[in-house]
C-alpha cells in the first residue's frame, strides 16, 4: 500500500482543511496517509472538529506557524524530516506556502520518491511589497524545479502560476479543484433560515447581506463597507449586513464601519461553525478580495442557492458563472460593485434566479468524491512512472 505524508500549514477554518481531511479519509484503503499540520493564529477559528469528525488524528507541529520565524521554521523542518524517516512515505504532498516550503525541503533531503504541492492560493500579488514578492517567487521557482507535480485548484490559477508568475511550466501543473460535502447546504434550509433570522432579530422583509472570511487586508472589507454605505442611502428596502469571521483587521474594519454610520445595520458575528445555518438566513453573499484561489465561501453560497456579488479576481470565474450565479465587478470598479449589490437588493426575482442556478453549478464539480478520484489518478500516474 503506497504511503502519503500530507502536510498543511495549520488547521484553521477554510478550504485547505476540508481538502486534506477528505483526502486523508477517503483515499483509504488504497493509500495510507499520515496527516501533519501546524498551529493556527489566535484570531483564526479552529477546524479541529472537521478532521475529528472524520476519525482523523493528525500530528501537530507546534513550531509551524503562519508567520516567518527562522528558529521555529528550522524546528518544523527537523520534525518533519524525522517523520519522513520514520514513516517512509512514497509521496510527500504539501498544501499551501509554509508547509510547501518546509515539507518539500525535508522531502528532498530524505530523497522521498515523489513530491506534490497544492497551491490553495498564492502570495504573488496583493500581499507584500515588490521586493518581498520577488523573494517568494524565487523560492517557489526553485522548489518547483524539484517537485514531481504541482496542483492548481483552478484553470485561472494554473495560468497565473505558469504564464504570469512563471513558477513552473504548464505541463507540470495538474488542475484539481477543491471538493466538499455540499449536501448539508440543501438540507432543512427553511428551518435553518427561520432559526438564523430569529437569532439575529431579522424581520421577514429585511434583506440580509453577508460576507464570510478572515478579516485580513487581502479580503478588502473596506469595499464591502463602502458598498453598504451606498445601498443604505440608495435603497428603500430594509437592510441588515453581517460580517462573518475574525482576524487582525477587525478593529480597523469596525472603525471604518463607525465612520460610515453603518452600526445600525451591521453585525460582526465572529466565526460561525455551522455556516450552512448562516447561509440559509442570508439573502445575498458578497466577496471583495484583492486576490483569491478558490473561495470556499462562494462555493458554499451557491450550494445554499444564494446569489453572489464579488470582485472578479483569481480563480473566481472558475467557481461561479458570471451573470448566471454571480454578478462580478472588476477590482478597481467600486461603483460597479455597489451598483450590482443595489440591483440584487431591489430585485428579488433576480436574487431567486441567480440563487437557483448555484446548486447545479457546484454539486458535482466541487464534491469531495471528484476531488478524491482526481488526486488518486495523479498519485498512480506518478507511482507508475
Amino acid at each position: 500500500m503506497p504511503r502519503i505524508l500530507r502536510i498543511i500549514n495549520r488547521f484553521n477554518l477554510g478550504g485547505p482543511t476540508y481538502n486534506v481531511a477528505y483526502l486523508t479519509r477517503y483515499l483509504a484503503p488504497e493509500f495510507e496517509t499520515l496527516l501533519v499540520g501546524g498551529t493556527k493564529d489566535e484570531t483564526e477559528a479552529s477546524s479541529d472538529y472537521i478532521v475529528k469528525k472524520l476519525g482523523i488524528d493528525p500530528v501537530i507541529i507546534p513550531s509551524m506557524k503562519r508567520s516567518i520565524n527562522p528558529l521555529n521554521d528550522y524546528e518544523s523542518y527537523r520534525q518533519i524530516r524525522k517523520l519522513i524517516l520514520d514513516f517512509k512515505p512514497d509521496i510527500v504532498h504539501t498544501h499551501a506556502a509554509k508547509a510547501g516550503a518546509i515539507g518539500r525541503l525535508a522531502a528532498f533531503s530524505c530523497k522521498v520518491p515523489f513530491t506534490v504541492h497544492t497551491y490553495h492560493g498564492h502570495v504573488f500579488h496583493s500581499y507584500f511589497g515588490r521586493a518581498k514578492t520577488v523573494v517568494f517567487k524565487t523560492i517557489e521557482q526553485q522548489l518547483g524545479k524539484r517537485t514531481s507535480a504541482i496542483i492548481a485548484i483552478s484553470d485561472k490559477q494554473k495560468e497565473e502560476l505558469s504564464l504570469i508568475h512563471k513558477i513552473v511550466p504548464a505541463d507540470k501543473i495538474r488542475v484539481i479543484p477543491l471538493g466538499f460535502d455540499l449536501d448539508r447546504f440543501q438540507e432543512n434550509r427553511g428551518q435553518k433560515r427561520i432559526s438564523f433570522r430569529k437569532h439575529y432579530n431579522l424581520e421577514q422583509n429585511e434583506v440580509a447581506i453577508g460576507i464570510i472570511g478572515r478579516l485580513v487586508p487581502v479580503k478588502n472589507h473596506a469595499l464591502f463597507l463602502r458598498a453598504l454605505h451606498f445601498v443604505q442611502h440608495a435603497s428603500n428596502q430594509k437592510l441588515r449586513a453581517f460580517i462573518i469571521g475574525d482576524g487582525e483587521e477587525k478593529e480597523k474594519i469596525q472603525t471604518l464601519a463607525h465612520s460610515l454610520n453603518l452600526e445600525s445595520i451591521l453585525t460582526f458575528t465572529s466565526w460561525i461553525k455551522d455556516v450552512d445555518w448562516a447561509l440559509a438566513g442570508l439573502d445575498i453573499v458578497c466577496l471583495t478580495s484583492f486576490n483569491e484561489g478558490t473561495p470556499v465561501s462562494l462555493i458554499e453560497a451557491q450550494a445554499a442557492n444564494k446569489p453572489i456579488v464579488s470582485t472578479n479576481v483569481g480563480g473566481i470565474e472558475n467557481v461561479v458563472i458570471k451573470n448566471k450565479t454571480a454578478l462580478l465587478a472588476e477590482i478597481n470598479d467600486s461603483s460597479a460593485f455597489a451598483g450590482y449589490l443595489l440591483k440584487l437588493i431591489e430585485n428579488p426575482e433576480l436574487r431567486t434566479a441567480l440563487g437557483s442556478a448555484g446548486w447545479n453549478m457546484v454539486k458535482e464539480k466541487f464534491h469531495y468524491t471528484r476531488l478524491v478520484t482526481d488526486t488518486k489518478n495523479l498519485y498512480y500516474s506518478l507511482l507508475n512512472s
